[in-house]
Parts: C-alpha cells; structure tokens; sequence
C-alpha cells in the first residue's frame, strides 16, 4: 500500500486582480515625455536627489496612466530592475502600454551603459508580451528630464 504525502500535493493559489479606484475619464492623459515628467514629478518620493529608484507608469490604449508602480529602490548609484517583476505587473494592470522611469540622484541626465542596455532588455520583452515600451525617462532632481523616447535612443 503506497501513501501519499499530503503536503506534497499542495499548492499555492495564485490570484491576479486590478482594482482601480478612479473613473477612465479622470486619469491624466499623457501626449508627451514632458506629460509624463509632470506625472512622476507629483508622485515621486521626496529623496529624488538622494535614492534611485525605478518606477513604471501603466497607460491604457487612450495613454490615460492606470497606475504609477515603483519598482525598486536602490542606493545612491543605482537600483536593481527585474524585468518578470514589470511585466507582470504591467500584465496585472491589463497595460496598453508602459512608460520606465529612473532618477539620477546626481543630476546628470546622460543615460549610462547599464540605462540603455536595460531599456533594450525591457524593449525587448514588452515587444514580445505585446506591452510596449513607449519611454524611458530619466529624472534630474528638482528640475530636468532626459526621454530616450525624445533623444531617439529607445
């Protein structure tokens, strides 16, 4: 007679909602970087010139933001950015489309090697999940903005 081991066959349940507490027709429109500057500006934690942080706008198909979802928070120098973590956030939210966003605590706006190689990463992936990447945007503390969208660099 074999037993089985009860534990062995369970699992966890796995469950995916969005709930959004504000009407379509009250979302902020986003029609340029400058649009959404002004978003992650207004939402933006008050250490900006301190901790980089890593922050992802969700848009519908009317580029209306469903919901701003931060990503990580890091050191001075950096912050780490797991793409599964994105997109299935951006899955969750039933995204049309997404906008990435980091700040340079140094107020330098030029994007290093480790930014364009992880726009190109994330590019990549939300080309293949049908989520696109419509920008990248970098935040100078207190005032100035660099969109890779812009510069052509997406």
């Amino acid at each position: 007679m074999v037993m089985k081991n009860p534990k062995f066959w369970q699992v966890a349940e796995v469950q995916v909602t969005y709930k959004s507490r504000v009407p379509a027709a009250d979302l902020p429109q986003i029609s340029s970087s400058y649009d959404a500057e002004n978003i992650l500006r207004q939402n933006w934690s008050d250490d900006i010139d301190f901790i980089e942080e890593f922050v992802v706008l969700f848009l519908n198909r009317a580029n209306k933001v469903k919901g701003l979802f931060r990503v990580s928070r890091g050191g001075t120098c950096g912050t780490v950015v797991d793409a599964k973590v994105v997109f299935a956030a951006a899955i969750k939210a039933m995204a049309a489309g997404i906008i990435l966003a980091h700040n340079h605590p140094s107020g330098s706006l030029i994007p290093s090697q480790a930014d364009l190689s992880l726009t190109k990463k994330l590019r990549a992936a939300g080309e293949t999940l049908e989520v696109p990447v419509l920008d990248h945007i970098i935040l100078a503390p207190f005032n100035g903005y660099y969109s890779f969208a812009d510069e052509g660099t997406l």
